[in-house]
């Protein structure tokens, strides 16, 4: 089957989560037998720019590049639906289905459309988003109730806010978990890397994402200064990712100072460098308001570390039993959930393997043979 994939999210200057989904559907479709052949489209770009973006990604050979930028294309199939996917390239005339893995929702050809939405999260904490974003996430989700045949959604929990939130009905909604495609726990971080990144000999709690109001960050850095070295056993914090939309002020200024040394904020890694973060932490935290999935904490307990995430049914749905949870934005809850893992070797271990079992659930075969069933119930096959 020849399934048209946008990978425009690759070229964000803050691709998240919805980049990673994107990379790993293109790679998986195109290696797990039977095989598809995925056929990967952007917006016109550099070449420099196009080449830069898709290294490492498992995305390039092939990829069709549409004849307009991505603002005119964007704003002219978000509000006309034109033009048709099929009439802006040669190699996009024969596919069978296409898939906007986010809410950019091309205009509609003949070919079947499934489009992945990931959460309704702009309409649940407007406050997060930039006016902007709030209004290009709606309308995204209009054009996807109109245009789409199917809507995937990441948990059942995503997919009961979708159908609450945005116009797209409960019945065209399909729940397809994301996969992890780690194979077993690395290696963590040597010496003299942890000397380069400024993490040194201590143990450390570790959180990754990006950095945007609805991650929850103030919350873990204000636990983590509550403790004082005592209370988290003399573990640094390191912060890991890259700035999203409204970074600005999230990371507390009396907390930053509190913590000192024991703050260190890493920015953007290779992913070499971030496996190897998961895999020696003592503790991942991730103390989100909001999450349509959550693959952070996921991969992290796929690494044997012990997670304390924030209770959301999103949350609860993908990591069950295996975390420690704690109330979002309740920085006291928080200090106590970490304090619980950081002071108890046993627990730790216990949490640990727990997590291990847990990831290992989230397949790419299990992956790739839900969305392909999306795939067959769309175009009859």
């Amino acid at each position: 089957m020849r399934v048209a994939v946008n990978v425009e999210q690759l070229l964000s200057p803050s691709p998240g989560g919805i980049g990673r989904y994107t990379a790993q559907l293109v790679m998986l479709l195109a290696s797990i037998p039977p095989v598809d052949d995925p056929v990967p489209f952007v917006a016109r770009h550099r070449p420099g720019e196009l080449a830069a973006a898709l290294v490492g990604s498992g995305v390039g050979p092939g990829t069709v590049v549409l004849p307009f930028p991505r603002p005119l294309l964007y704003e002219t199939w978000v509000r006309f639906g034109l033009p048709p996917l099929t009439l802006c390239a040669p190699g996009l005339r024969d596919v069978d289905v296409v898939h906007a893995p986010s809410v950019a929702v091309p205009g509609r050809g003949p070919a079947p459309l499934v489009v992945t939405i990931h959460d309704a999260a702009p309409e649940i904490f407007p406050e997060a988003f930039t006016p902007r974003g709030r209004r290009w996430h709606a309308r995204g989700a209009a054009a996807a109730a109109h245009r789409a045949d199917l809507v995937i959604t990441p948990t059942r929990a995503a997919a009961e806010e979708v159908a609450e939130r945005t116009p797209v009905p409960a019945e065209r909604i399909r729940v397809v978990h994301h996969a992890l495609t780690v194979a077993g726990r690395g290696p963590g971080l040597g010496d003299a890397r942890r000397r380069e990144l400024g993490i040194g000999e201590a143990p450390y709690v570790c959180w990754v994402g990006s950095l945007e109001p609805r991650k929850g960050v103030a919350t873990l850095v204000e636990a983590m200064a509550a403790l004082g070295p005592s209370g988290r056993r003399g573990c640094r914090l390191v912060l890991a990712g890259y700035a999203g939309w409204l970074p600005a002020g999230l990371v507390p200024d009396a907390a930053r100072r509190r913590l000192g040394a024991d703050l260190v904020e890493l920015g953007r890694l290779d992913d070499a460098t971030l496996w190897g973060l998961l895999a020696g932490a003592a503790v991942f935290a991730f103390p989100s308001r909001h999450e349509g999935f959550g693959l952070p904490p996921l991969e992290a307990m796929s690494q044997g570390t012990p997670v304390v995430a924030s209770d959301l049914p999103a949350l609860r749905e993908v990591l069950g039993p295996a975390a420690a949870y704690a109330p979002p934005g309740d920085v006291e809850a928080w200090a106590a959930a970490l304090s619980c893992l950081l002071g108890d070797d046993r627990r730790r271990a216990a949490a640990a393997a727990a997590g291990a079992r847990r990831a290992a659930l989230y397949t790419p075969e299990a992956f790739v043979s839900a969305t392909r069933a999306v795939y067959r119930e769309v175009t009859g096959r």
